[in-house]
């Protein structure tokens, strides 16, 4: 007798379960510990905050108009029990398995910005904040420390530590200066500072490729090298005949048609410098060379693995060389903003140790150039917010907001926000058999 039972539907394939590791287990119960440390910080802000309202200028120089007022409290509440969600969503394993892992980070960056909300809140009650100026300064402050941090990816994706970008820095600065002041032309003094970088990066790449010269060493000492020949060429030259070498012209605003009309961040983000959009660019190239591109993987083949990469023929030194030196330009344009993108003069020291905040930024960014921006941008932020803070007369030593930035360094070199790893190969020179 024939069996007419239609079969059973087949079962749904089971959903695969992730598994946490111990370390995975440790450091995301390390990172939750810190999150929710600041979503109670944030919402302890919101309770003390003053009642009335929080103004934020949005647009600057205008006092009177464009002018947006919130309830302090009650908005700063709301972005307090948002953070304390996402605190508590991050911790809480019965959670995390319903956000996938790539997006785990979003709940960092969701809680970071409503601590800020909350904060701005509880500073500006019944005050007006100059929320325009305060992004307009994070981008002057945070333009440099870009395109150093850029630089140092391109270095140490290829296996080159870059320690030198104070140097580059301050080297930039110095040929822009004296190119802009003698010629008037601000393309001249870009292109001189791209120049001047590139001579520094030449150096790095000579030392440490080919007579294989310790790499943090080397760039410690081009860092001094730099200072001081800058300094003695100040001393020599620039500050006795101020007039016709150290009077370099400003670069002018240019507005983007269009989207420098768009409302409270077009004038931010398109009235800006020639600099600031070559920065814009050069996060999109530098992105897209090193992983859409042959010569972008060859980089990163040589940063994790050379031997690997000169078994398949990839030429080592020749590709760390020239990611050394495109690197060069990058760093020699941030040194350019000092002085012919903002001060409007050279000064001894002005970098004031940015190409090192460039090199934090890269770490906090884990080698990758919009993690790099990103960092750098907060970085901006927190310089830029202690001088807005002390405007508005907010009771919080700017040194403490000063000190910001280099905490988050800390906690993420220690691996509070994420596994922290250079390129394998970083800093060690390659020698062919």
């Amino acid at each position: 007798m024939t069996d007419t039972t239609p079969d059973a539907a087949p079962a749904a394939p089971a959903k695969p379960q992730i598994i946490e590791g111990p370390a995975e287990r440790t450091r995301r119960q390390r990172v939750g510990g810190v999150m929710v440390v600041f979503a109670l910080i944030g919402l302890g802000l919101a309770i003390f905050t003053k009642s009335g309202k929080a103004t934020f200028q949005l647009v600057s120089g205008d006092l009177q108009h464009n002018l947006l007022g919130l309830p302090a409290q009650a908005v700063g509440l709301i972005l307090g029990v948002l953070g304390v969600a996402a605190a508590v969503a991050y911790v809480l394993p019965s959670v995390r398995r319903l956000v996938p892992q790539r997006y785990a980070g979003w709940l960092a960056a969701a809680l970071g910005i409503c601590f800020i909300g909350a904060f701005l809140c509880w500073a500006a009650a019944g005050k007006t904040f100059p929320l325009a100026n305060q992004f307009q300064g994070t981008l002057n402050f945070a333009t440099p420390l870009i395109l150093g941090a850029l630089a140092g990816v391109m270095c140490e994706r290829a296996g080159v530590i870059n320690i030198a970008i104070e140097g580059q820095f301050l080297v930039g600065a110095f040929t822009a200066a004296i190119v802009s002041s003698t010629t008037g032309s601000g393309a001249a003094a870009l292109i001189a500072a791209a120049a001047s970088g590139v001579v520094m990066a030449a150096l790095l790449a000579v030392f440490s490729i080919k007579y294989l010269v310790n790499q943090v060493v080397l760039g410690v000492v081009l860092v001094v090298f730099a200072t001081g020949i800058t300094g003695f060429l100040f001393d020599q030259f620039l500050q006795s005949d101020a007039d016709k070498l150290n009077t370099p012209k400003v670069l002018s605003a240019i507005k983007i048609p269009g989207l420098g009309d768009i409302p409270f961040i077009g004038p931010i983000l398109f009235n800006q410098t020639i600099l600031v959009y070559l920065m814009y660019i050069a996060v999109a190239v530098v992105t897209f060379v090193l992983f859409e591109t042959r010569w972008g993987l060859r980089i990163r083949a040589v940063g994790e693995h050379p031997k690997a990469a000169d078994t398949v023929g990839i030429k080592v030194k020749r590709i760390r060389y020239s990611a050394v030196l495109t690197a060069g330009i990058l760093a020699g344009l941030g040194g350019a903003f000092f002085t012919v993108g903002y001060a409007g003069s050279f000064s001894k020291e002005m970098t004031a140790g940015n190409g090192f905040i460039a090199l934090a930024a890269l770490i906090m960014g884990r080698w990758h150039p919009i993690g790099a921006t990103v960092a750098a941008l907060f970085f901006g932020f927190a310089t830029q917010l202690q001088s807005q803070l002390q405007i508005i007369q907010t009771p919080i030593p700017g040194q403490l907001l000063l000190m910001a930035p280099y905490l988050a360094t800390i906690i993420a070199v220690a691996g509070l926000v994420g596994r922290v790893r250079a390129p394998k190969a970083d800093g060690e020179p390659y020698v062919t058999e």
